[in-house]
């Protein structure tokens, strides 16, 4: 017999895909690199969180579950052997369906030409605001491991930019 007291409400499902939509397309656009990728990948996690029945104790409990969650996901679409052999259809501007906003800006793009270790660190601390000790748990690092990425992750954006974005 289902605990019916664990289901979501539509109403319930529709305001935590309002709340968390946005994050959980930017992280999959960092990771996958195209919008069209990155809507499956959302698609995807929302489902995966539908049939889990997590039970959240707050909204950043839900932000860290969504974004692990993300992580995972991602990861695993990226050790597929097919994954780079196909055509980027961001690649093909007639196909291409921009239906989400694509993340833009020139510190963005030099944010996501770095290193996977180095973006998805940076991005979760400056875009989405985690600190350090929430990153280190998230991603399941040490802390003074997530230090020295970003540490090494601002240097090669300021030498990419030319600028003195991080100080």
């Amino acid at each position: 017999m289902e605990n019916n007291s664990l289901l979501r409400t539509d109403k319930e499902l529709a305001e935590l895909y309002q709340r968390h939509a946005d994050l959980v397309y930017r992280l999959c656009y960092i990771y996958l690199k195209n919008s069209v990728d990155a809507e499956d990948a959302v698609q995807s996690v929302f489902l995966k969180l539908i049939k889990s029945q997590m039970v959240f104790n707050d909204h950043e409990h839900e932000k860290a579950w969504l974004t692990v969650t993300t992580r995972n996901y991602c990861n695993d679409v990226l050790k597929y052997w097919w994954k780079s052999r196909r055509v980027d259809l961001d690649a093909l501007p007639e196909v291409a369906d921009w239906s989400y906003a694509k993340p833009s800006g020139n510190v963005l793009e030099k944010l996501l030409s770095l290193p996977e270790k180095y973006k998805i660190v940076l991005y979760l601390y400056y875009f989405e605001e985690y600190s350090v000790r929430e990153i280190s748990e998230m991603l399941g690092q040490k802390e003074s491991t997530i230090q020295t990425q970003l540490s090494r992750g601002r240097k090669r954006l300021k030498i990419d930019l030319g600028g003195n974005y991080f100080e």
